[in-house]
């Protein structure tokens, strides 16, 4: 801890964005970051706490006094060094992150956390300019042979922590290019895909092979893989997304987020998209509060939407939590994305009841107002609140509810995988290992919807229990 007092003397300063009106006429990044100077002083707030609750706060156990006083002693390199031990990939959770680790922060008890995210982003894209990012080729081959199937954050990170330990690593994706929802799902606006590109360079480099196009349980039995590799890896995430049953359903103009992201994603990476959904002149309805829900509004006003309205089923979240009950845990509290600033009007504690449309597409979606009261158990239950029907206009209507387990059909059907009672793929948090021999599964598909962080914390963790399985040791980390 290089300056003890820092976190008295020096302001909460993170970085700032390109005002609205000019950053929705593009789909490229629209972060500006902070300069070097104001870097320092942000990594120098850190504070000698005793007790790093940013550690807990943090999924993969960033190691992050350590590199903000390195960073504050202007030593960027071992900056970076410090910041690889922990984390494959800290240009993808540098800018989609929710940062867990700054609501566990000291600081954060008056609501001056130290800007950690803005401070591991501007480390990692300081070494990519610098040339610090190289490929790291193990000394010696193993001679064992892992098919990863998924090429997500999981994926990806438990790929490239086999390859180092000198494992051959295939990875199998359904899609054309790699990266799963890092490609596909988070808009470009979010993170850029060169960012995925360039990592892709260096894990070539270091031995891992790429096969896109293959679908695997579809295009190929998932048993070849069995017989074929030492061990296979499921990491194809948690794809099946909750659906609406309410009539009016089957109307044209009503789709799932995914489908939305994935086709703009693909126009801005120059792809011709046949059928494509626009909101283009259109006013959107967005179901789903959280941040699938918050990429579709951004996009949505990206695309020329007249209007974009979000429907949020819970009550509005309280604007300050009570630290002294939440801290240093994740609060529920009101948060507001640059996508909603952008001009979405939000409603909270709504739920559709119907969609309606003419000539067979959408036109008006009617809701309900409801309110939610615990019962004598202490359970929360929701009520319709009696005369509060009303009706919104809607020619596009996103479905952003989140995703309920893995696709079953096909690869985890084929290979008769035991699931856990919310339909994930069960498997250990220490061995990672599913209901079938050498057959393991990470991320999503294991744990069920969740944070880029934590896709990277189980490819990591499930990488060294697929080494030392192979091997009877490992040095990897967990």
């Amino acid at each position: 801890m290089g300056k003890p007092t820092g976190f008295l003397e020096i302001p909460r300063r993170d970085r700032s964005y390109a005002p609205v009106e000019e950053r929705i006429r593009h789909f490229s990044e629209f972060v500006i970051p902070l300069n070097e100077e104001t870097l320092r002083d942000q990594g120098a707030r850190c504070m000698d706490c005793g007790i790093p609750f940013c550690h807990q706060g943090c999924p993969v156990n960033n190691l992050i006094p350590d590199w903000n006083d390195l960073v504050y002693r202007d030593d960027w390199r071992e900056a970076l060094e410090s910041l690889h031990r922990t984390n494959n990939f800290p240009e993808f959770t540098g800018r989609v992150c929710p940062a867990p680790c700054e609501e566990a922060c000291t600081l954060n008890l008056d609501d001056n956390p130290v800007t950690i995210k803005t401070i591991e982003c501007a480390i990692v894209d300081k070494g990519w300019a610098e040339g610090w990012i190289t490929p790291l080729v193990p000394a010696r081959s193993s001679g064992k042979r892992v098919a990863v199937v998924g090429s997500g954050p999981a994926g990806l990170a438990c790929a490239q922590q086999l390859a180092r330990a000198g494992h051959q690593v295939v990875v199998y994706e359904k899609a054309d290019r790699i990266g799963g929802l890092l490609r596909y799902g988070i808009p470009d606006f979010k993170m850029e895909k060169h960012l995925i590109d360039r990592r892709l360079e260096q894990m070539r480099a270091e031995g891992v092979e790429f096969r896109c196009n293959v679908h695997v349980g579809v295009d190929m039995p998932a048993r070849s893989l069995v017989d074929e590799y030492d061990a296979v890896v499921l990491a194809c995430g948690s794809e099946q997304p909750r659906d609406l049953e309410v009539p009016g359903r089957d109307l044209d103009g009503i789709h799932f987020a995914m489908e939305f992201l994935t086709q703009q994603n693909r126009r801005v990476a120059g792809d011709a998209v046949e059928k494509g959904i626009s909101a283009k002149g259109r006013h959107v309805v967005v179901i789903g509060g959280g941040d699938t829900g918050s990429d579709c509004i951004g996009t949505s006003f990206r695309q020329g939407a007249l209007s974009v309205t979000q429907l949020e089923i819970l009550p509005r979240p309280p604007e300050k939590p009570d630290k002294l009950l939440t801290w240093p845990y994740w609060p529920n509290r009101l948060r507001t994305s640059t996508s909603q600033e952008e001009g979405a009007v939000r409603e909270w504690c709504v739920s559709t009841r119907a969609f309606r449309g003419e000539g067979g597409r959408v036109t008006a979606l009617q809701a309900v107002r409801v309110e939610w009261e615990k019962d004598e158990n202490g359970r929360w239950q929701m009520h319709e609140v009696p005369g509060s029907e009303f009706e919104l206009k809607a020619d596009l209507v996103l479905l952003a509810m989140g995703f309920v387990h893995p696709v079953h059909d096909g690869l985890l059907q084929e290979l008769g995988v035991e699931l856990d009672e919310r339909g994930n793929v069960r498997a250990g948090t220490e061995d990672y290992q599913t209901s079938i021999p050498k057959v393991f599964s990470a991320g999503d598909m294991r744990r069920g919807q969740s944070l880029v962080v934590w896709a990277i914390r189980e490819g990591r963790q499930a990488a060294r229990a697929v080494d030392l399985y192979l091997t009877g040791e490992t040095c990897l980390p967990r």
